[in-house]
């Protein structure tokens, strides 16, 4: 997602070499700082994002300088895989499946942060090594503006006047992505109906991005009239792209569905700075910070004790009625994903 031109030097490097380490090990080095790998959504454009209040209020309090490198879900985890040896990150933010994943290859340590007694069991790992710090649901995007009529089912996106206008992220790469094949199985009743479905929507789908934060854009000027997002970050991007709206697919003649998608996070195992990542996963789940998730993020509080009333809550609340919220079986989501996403490349041809 864009950034402020103008940026310490520290941050461009961080930024222009998301996927190559930079200036050595430097920030390994230094003692005042806490590196967080994370899916993209909860920074902001303009600076206005829930991540841009924590980590300045973060390092107000602790003196402790937050690196950040952002990418999708899956490529994160991938980053930290190969990093494993010698660790870079301090603390993992991710989307299901791919936290579970990073749990099941041994990247996250043991670790509830103060307040995860309030994060709702199905919103943490059972072995205490990662936890929901924001909630947030699976949908898509449309274009206000251009469509008179919006969506509202799966079916009329095969209509040819999606054609090269409708574009979702690579599943297995971007968490967004991979919702979409997950929701997909759901909705058509399982995975061989899923992939043939996608197989037809193929001929209007623009091509990979492994980004999902890059599609908005996009779909706010109208290249796109369609995409795929989630929730808290298409939301808080309305803000300053007007002509976004938010909607939930639904088979034909049904209702629509969709899922919790939370931004999950973790202390990486054997990072560097480990007593701040503790620090700042203690910081993210404060009440202090889960008060601001949907005033300033878009999101959802992650803890339960945290009732949101501000008018972002009540338009996030009215958005969401009469969607049916479904729970994915993320145990087989996660044993079987290179298989399902294998499956999707084969059936598109992507």
């Amino acid at each position: 997602m864009p950034r402020k031109p103008l940026l310490p030097l520290a941050a461009l490097c961080v930024l222009a070499l998301p996927l190559t380490a930079c200036g050595g090990n430097s920030a390994a080095a230094d003692k005042n700082v806490v590196t967080v790998y994370s899916a993209d959504g909860l920074k902001g454009e303009n600076g206005d994002g829930w991540y841009d209040r924590v980590f300045k209020d973060f390092e107000k309090e602790t003196g402790i300088k937050v690196e950040y490198v952002e990418g999708g879900s899956g490529e994160m985890v991938q980053r930290a895989t190969r990093e494993k040896r010698n660790p870079q990150a301090d603390v993992l933010v991710t989307l299901p499946p791919f936290i579970q994943q990073a749990d099941s290859k041994g990247l996250l340590q043991k670790y509830a942060p103060a307040g995860a007694d309030q994060v709702s069991g199905a919103d943490k790992a059972a072995g205490g090594t990662w936890t929901a710090v924001v909630n947030n649901y699976f949908g898509f995007i449309h274009n206000k503006k251009e469509l008179k009529q919006a969506p509202t089912t799966w079916e009329e996106l095969l209509d040819g006047k999606f054609k090269n206008k409708l574009q979702y992220s690579t599943p297995g790469v971007a968490g967004d992505g991979t919702a979409v094949l997950i929701k997909a199985m759901h909705d058509f009743g399982g995975e061989q109906p899923a992939l043939e479905y996608l197989k037809k929507l193929q001929k209007n789908n623009v091509g990979p991005s492994a980004s999902t934060g890059k599609l908005a854009p996009k779909v706010d000027k109208g290249e796109l009239l369609v995409a795929n997002g989630d929730v808290q970050m298409n939301f808080a991007q309305s803000k300053s792209m007007p002509h976004l709206g938010i909607w939930f697919p639904a088979r034909e003649g049904g209702e629509p569905t969709t899922f919790a998608l939370p931004y999950a996070a973790g202390l990486v195992t054997g990072a560097p700075h480990t007593e701040n990542g503790r620090k700042l996963l203690d910081f993210m789940l404060s009440r202090t910070a889960q008060t601001q998730v949907s005033e300033i993020g878009g999101g959802f509080p992650a803890r339960k004790d945290v009732k949101a009333t501000d008018a972002n809550a009540i338009a996030l609340t009215k958005l969401m009625d009469g969607v049916e919220v479904f729970e994915p079986d993320w145990n087989d989501i996660e044993q079987n994903l290179p298989r399902y996403v294998d499956a999707w490349k084969a059936a598109t041809g992507s």
